[in-house]
């Protein structure tokens, strides 16, 4: 994962998975279900996504940056609520008024919602054109194919006579 890395370039200890692992256990497996809570949240913010996403009047390269860091704005007021009534709030960083863990955030919904974005561009795409048939068949000897020459039909006798 990214978040290891955007921590320290941040320099923030706010680590999401800590943070939604550490609301079910303060036990050895709060890794293990932060983790699995975190990617769970991450594909139901998918599917919701993909059914809002051909709805928005913006260009498929921006929708998902755009949805996923206006999530994360709308959403960080809340860091209040977990900054006073979550569990483990005092082994977690205060997150209420952290630019630093703010824009870690930012960050991770950003580069999120770009992934994101380019799944349903590519996933959504129109299918290539295929090439027009052509008239006639030829095989890769040049000599035409065997059921090009079948379909064609034969010539009956009146044909030849004319």
């Amino acid at each position: 994962m990214l978040q290891p890395l955007d921590k320290r370039v941040f320099k923030t200890e706010y680590d999401d998975v800590e943070l939604l692992g550490k609301a079910l256990t303060r036990g050895d497996g709060w890794y293990a279900a932060g983790l699995a809570m975190h990617l769970s949240n991450g594909a139901a913010f998918g599917g919701l996504y993909a059914s809002l996403a051909p709805t928005l009047p913006l260009p498929p390269v921006l929708r998902g940056p755009v949805v996923a860091v206006g999530e994360h704005v709308f959403l960080w007021p809340l860091v209040a609520v977990t900054d006073r009534l979550h569990p483990a709030r005092d082994q977690l960083p205060r997150l209420g008024g952290n630019r630093r863990a703010f824009y870690a955030g930012l960050w991770r919904h950003a580069l999120f919602g770009f992934v994101l974005g380019e799944l349903e561009r590519h996933l959504n795409a129109d299918p290539p054109a295929s090439p027009p048939a052509s008239e006639v068949n030829y095989s890769s000897n040049g000599h035409g194919s065997l059921e090009h020459a079948i379909s064609a039909g034969t010539a009956s006798a009146s044909d030849v006579a004319e």
